[in-house]
């Protein structure tokens, strides 16, 4: 079965950094399109980065390009969201989501992450 299991999320200060990680397993990783999504309060789950199974494709939020990288390491069967530079406004909940042709779509449980001074 899949299972994404996502961490690193925590409270920090604007200006700091979070670097999050999502373990997967049930699945053939290196076959995946990984994303990271977020949903803030009161706000519609929005989709923040996405990366190809060999990491030549990456896509970001405006909201977020220059100040989160997501990569991969296939060998780990993880994929990371490195997000630096944060503001109050990047406060949510950020979810893992997975791609395969033969699993569709699944979700991790969510991390929070909290930006406030």
């Amino acid at each position: 079965q899949v299972q994404l299991v996502e961490s690193g999320g925590g409270l920090v200060q604007p200006g700091g950094s979070l670097r999050l990680s999502c373990a997967a397993s049930g699945f053939t990783f290196s076959n995946s399109v990984m994303s990271w999504y977020r949903q803030a309060p009161g706000k519609k789950r929005e989709l923040v980065a996405t990366i190809t199974s060999a990491g030549v494709s990456i896509n970001y939020a405006d909201s977020v390009k220059g100040r989160f990288t997501i990569s991969r390491d296939n060998a780990k069967n993880t994929v990371y969201l490195q997000m630096n530079s944060l503001k109050p406004e990047d406060t949510a909940v950020y979810y893992c989501s997975a791609f395969t042709f033969i699993t569709g779509t699944n979700w991790g449980q969510g991390t929070q992450v909290t930006v406030s001074s």
